[in-house]
């Protein structure tokens, strides 16, 4: 289960689609006066070198994040220049080195009554993490937990303040973790019905990523809430083959962000968005975008 390594897919397209709904998000969240609480289940190392082995190895941030700091980039609707600025705040000059995961750009944008929660299983995630967070020097602020964020999460909700974001973004390789995000939903939503519940995942050829989305949405109508569906595609998902006759595998050809409870704002952030994303970010003439709410 210690497999996956979120540094071999660090700035890719669905980071890119990931954290600027994250940011946005964030953005609206932290216009109340009023403490929030960020629990972030799946934190993964906290920042990734891009120019290092495990990013350069895949190269996805390639046609990822750098793809937005070209000198043809056409100028970027807010939401996307908002993340572009984020990342660009962590790399000195037009050099692109650095990628800051969830955990960094979380932090960056919480005021100093704000409070997040890191849960990694990882054993040596968790050590790149810690050690990244240590040099924030953000004391009790910042909390590193060595535990499974599905479970972990509960004993912080409902938080102090009655206000929080959960982002839970687990790397599904683990067919459960589809039913675990859906059991942590509801869950969840129990225990404090007003935070707001952001969920990544990826879309690919296998039945529980088709119906995740789809039980969420049931999930969220069922309890009431207004629910935020975006999702964006870069390339065909079908494998390929090329002169020679290999057969090459497509890597990930689209995900998706569902959100319980989102901030009013976001909508119109992604509408405006998720059309470039998908222009920028294409690999092939399949690329699309898709945007729905309801509640």
């Amino acid at each position: 289960m210690f497999s996956y390594r979120h540094a071999f897919h660090a700035g890719n397209h669905a980071d890119v689609l990931k954290h600027t709904v994250l940011i946005a998000a964030l953005q609206h969240l932290t216009e109340k006066d009023a403490a929030l609480t960020v629990l972030d289940t799946h934190a993964g190392a906290g920042l990734y070198r891009l120019d290092g082995d495990y990013a350069s190895t895949s190269g996805e941030a390639a046609d990822g994040v750098a793809r937005l700091f070209t000198p043809t980039t056409p100028a970027l609707t807010p939401a996307l220049q908002a993340y572009v600025d984020m990342v660009g705040a962590f790399n000195q000059g037009k050099a692109l080195r650095v990628y800051p995961g969830s955990p960094f750009i979380t932090h960056r944008l919480l005021r100093d009554h704000d409070k997040l929660k890191l849960f990694e299983l990882h054993p040596t995630d968790l050590r790149a993490l810690a050690g990244n967070v240590a040099q924030l020097e953000a004391g009790r602020q910042v909390a590193v937990l060595h535990e499974d964020g599905f479970e972990g999460i509960k004993k912080f909700l409902p938080p102090p303040a009655r206000r929080a974001l959960v982002l839970c973004d687990p790397s599904y390789e683990i067919k459960s973790d589809y039913a675990k995000v859906l059991d942590m939903a509801a869950d969840s939503l129990k225990r404090f019905p007003t935070g707001t519940y952001a969920f990544w995942y990826p879309i690919i050829p296998r039945p529980e990523a088709h119906d995740l989305p789809r039980r969420l949405k049931t999930l969220a109508t069922k309890a009431g809430k207004s629910w935020l569906h975006a999702t964006l595609t870069v390339k065909n998902s079908k494998l390929t083959e090329n002169a020679a006759g290999d057969i090459k595998r497509p890597g990930l050809p689209a995900s998706g962000m569902f959100l319980i409870n989102p901030p009013y704002t976001l909508k119109a952030a992604l509408k405006d968005a998720l059309p470039q994303m998908a222009e920028l970010l294409a690999q092939d003439k399949h690329a699309t975008h898709t945007l729905e709410s309801g509640g």
